[in-house]
């Protein structure tokens, strides 16, 4: 008899299954840009994504690109220590090819996560590093129990914050990056996508907005210079345009991306190195 999985995905948790159909939507091309033979069935378990098949369309190919981007970046830092932060329905702990004796932290909600075991676990998937998951809120006091979960401060750490900041009130995101800064070693490098107020203000995003109202998951905030907002705590930041990114891998720039549609509108990708 198949066990019955924890409750799906809801709220604010949707668009964990949004991206994770992103993912497995794209192992469906010719020259996929990652594998991730988890995707599909984490979508499957949780229902599938149909309900938020306009954000997909509108964004899924900037995913796939982001996707791709951190997957880099972590990789490219080769720290013994990742954390994932808001991991959601995130497979890298399973299938990118970590240096050995890496450990990866995965911070997000309990509900989620527990869901995201027992998905995981019914396709017998196994982490390629030492994964350890860690249920907290990051509204609350997440980084004591990520220390307590063998997190060290004194070791170089590759940090992801992926889909994050722009769900986060200000003072909550400062709060974020406050911390992460805090319990970073020099040499630590750091990894996160936000966006500027035009790209929230742009009319495609009008109907986004409203389906992720209806979630609970309403964009609060946004950045107009993440290099400069990341030097302010320590980190020597750049940006990657999704213009080269395309060029990059060969695919077309995403639209909700293109200058030539959005102008000065900007979804953030930006990599950092703490340096003090």
């Amino acid at each position: 008899m198949k066990r019955v999985l924890q409750r799906p995905p809801v709220g604010v948790a949707r668009t964990a299954v949004l991206i994770a159909a992103a993912r497995a939507n794209e192992q469906a091309h010719p020259h996929p840009l990652f594998d991730d033979p988890y995707a599909a069935g984490l979508v499957e378990a949780a229902g599938s994504a149909s309900d938020l098949n306009g954000v997909r369309t509108l964004a899924g190919d900037h995913f796939v690109l982001r996707t791709r981007y951190f997957d880099d970046e972590l990789l490219a830092a080769a720290h013994p220590q990742v954390v994932v932060m808001a991991a959601g329905l995130d497979t890298r702990a399973f299938r990118l090819q970590w240096p050995p004796g890496t450990r990866l932290f995965e911070l997000d909600l309990p509900e989620l996560l527990e869901f995201k075991e027992d998905a995981l676990r019914e396709q017998v998937a196994v982490p390629a590093c030492d994964r350890v998951v860690v249920p907290c809120d990051l509204r609350d006091d997440w980084a004591t129990a990520l220390i307590r979960a063998g997190f060290d401060p004194k070791r170089p750490t590759a940090w992801l914050l992926e889909g994050l900041f722009m769900f986060l009130p200000p003072d909550a995101g400062e709060q974020v990056l406050y911390w992460v800064s805090a319990l970073s070693a020099r040499g630590s490098t750091l990894a996160l996508e936000h966006v500027n107020r035009a790209f929230r203000d742009l009319p495609q995003m009008k109907a986004v907005h409203r389906r992720f109202d209806a979630l609970d998951a309403r964009w609060q905030s946004d950045v107009e210079d993440p290099v400069e907002w990341l030097d302010g705590y320590g980190w020597d930041a750049e940006v990657t345009h999704q213009v080269d990114l395309a060029a990059r891998h060969e695919r077309a720039v995403p639209a909700i991306t293109d200058p030539h549609k959005v102008g000065d509108a900007r979804i953030w990708l930006a990599s950092a190195v703490r340096t003090t």
